[in-house]
């Protein structure tokens, strides 16, 4: 992934664009529908963005970043990530231009979608529902209705047609001609100042393996027709909301056939719903970053330390990016995913955190990654709310003994004659750094009773530089 420092530069120029009007109703929407998902920061730069068009306008004068970063009281690299959000959330887009005068960029704010898109989503309706809670979403249900009109009991409508208040004329009347043509158009490199409707968020099919969900459907089951293409976006979003890989895909799509062998996309979205809370004792997906929010990162511009290229490499990696490179780029297992998944959701860590805890647990473990220990330690860490890297190495570094008895628990037997075996420990690489600094020396010589422990440590060196060369 790109630094911010290589994508954009305070020097930089920039022009605002709109991809239609945008309304004063906007703001509640974006301000009580999208600010739960995306954050104040976004929604501060979107506002900042929108608020440089004049009205009724389309495009805004030039400016550079260093302008936006004065206007907003941010760095550079907050503005970068949140724009990068408005982006994937379907509010912007961004297009560059390089030329010998620098690098230009040209924002163009979409449109969000109107209150009744965004609760039939079926995907931000649903991230919204996690975020906010129940009573909440009802509340903004509410808030985003009102009554039916034209519904008033006794009322009849009397409203006249086209036909019945004006007069008909001759066709030729309403054809125009050559001559005139142009002067109807907008004309060339130009169009109407207007609005279409708002794009509604679509995963990548590719993100999806149609071909292994076809192959796993005979055709006197569901016949190809029916995977029609609106059919197509909505399994591939379901996929991607609630986790569903295509095998498991199969039975929610023929759960939702109907009598016509069609594929009913509400029946669909609701076999998603219902199989994701029977796996996860009636949660709903919450939306996450893959990566470790801006916000929480150490700020390390070029690491001087090994210590610090690991706290860069955890920032800027995602867990199941993790598991591959510790698996030298195979891809993890089904179980090794969801745990990680539920530690995510249950416990509401950021991935920067997982990955200081995956690394930890899997070399305490013999590269295994046991549930009922990552999931006690992850308990823990989500008690004391850690949501940095470093933190969470120092808490990791600080509870050591705690979570070496937590690990021994099960396996050490009840009392009996024999002498204790001498307890052989391997820890990462950042764990051994300074710990002679430490209040507590008895703690720090952990391999001095073991004559292995330098060939151990040796072996994980050696599998720190294997994931470390995948970055």
């Amino acid at each position: 992934m790109a630094q911010h420092w290589q994508e954009t530069l305070p020097v930089d120029q920039y022009i605002v664009a709109s991809g239609g009007l945008l309304h004063e109703y906007d703001r509640k929407v974006l301000t009580f529908l999208y600010q739960p998902l995306i954050g104040p920061a976004c929604l501060s730069l979107y506002m900042t963005l929108w608020a440089e068009l004049e009205e009724n306008r389309l495009w805004s004068q030039s400016g550079t970043h260093h302008n936006l970063m004065t206007i907003m009281d941010m760095n550079l690299k907050e503005i970068y990530q949140a724009r990068q959000k408005l982006e994937g959330m379907g509010l912007l887009k961004t297009y560059v231009k390089n030329s010998e005068d620098g690098r230009s960029f040209i924002y163009e704010l979409q449109p969000p979608l109107t209150p009744e898109q965004f609760f039939l989503d079926g995907m931000l309706n649903v991230y919204l529902y996690r975020k906010v809670g129940k009573n909440q979403f009802l509340r903004l249900k509410r808030f985003f209705s009102d009554k039916t009109t034209g519904a008033e009991p006794g009322y009849s409508e009397i409203t006249k047609a086209f036909q019945d208040v004006f007069l008909s004329v001759p066709p030729q009347a309403l054809i125009h001609n050559e001559d005139s043509a142009p002067d109807l158009d907008a004309g060339e490199g130009k169009s109407f100042i207007g609005r279409e409707e708002a794009s509604k968020i679509q995963i990548d099919l590719s993100e999806f393996n149609f071909d292994l969900l076809l192959g796993g459907l005979q055709e006197s089951l569901i016949p190809k027709k029916a995977f029609t293409p609106k059919v197509r976006e909505a399994i591939s979003n379901l996929a991607f909301l609630y986790g569903i890989d295509a095998l498991k895909m199969k039975n929610i799509v023929l759960s939702a056939l109907t009598a016509e062998n069609e594929i009913d996309i509400d029946e669909l979205r609701k076999a998603a719903r219902d199989w994701y809370q029977f796996e996860y004792q009636d949660q709903l997906p919450a939306l996450l970053d893959r990566t470790h929010p801006v916000q929480y990162k150490a700020g390390i511009e070029k690491p001087r330390t090994k210590e610090e290229e690991l706290v860069v490499y955890f920032e800027k990696t995602s867990p199941r990016q993790l598991l591959i490179d510790f698996s030298g780029g195979a891809e993890p297992s089904k179980a090794d995913l969801q745990i990680i998944e539920e530690i995510m959701f249950k416990q509401k860590l950021l991935p920067g955190v997982i990955n200081v805890l995956v690394q930890y647990v899997m070399i305490k473990t013999d590269m295994k990654l046991t549930k009922g220990y990552i999931e006690k330690i992850a308990s823990h860490w989500s008690r004391k709310k850690i949501s940095t890297v470093r933190d969470a190495m120092q808490l990791a570094k600080n509870e050591h003994r705690q979570y070496l008895d937590w690990a021994e628990g099960k396996k050490v037997p009840a009392s009996s004659g024999k002498r204790k075996p001498v307890r052989k420990e391997v820890l990462p690489d950042w764990f051994e750094k300074k710990r002679e600094d430490g209040p507590n020396q008895q703690d720090t010589s952990v391999g001095e009773a073991d004559p292995d422990f330098e060939l151990e440590k040796k072996k994980l060196e050696e599998e720190l530089k294997k994931f470390k060369s995948g970055r």
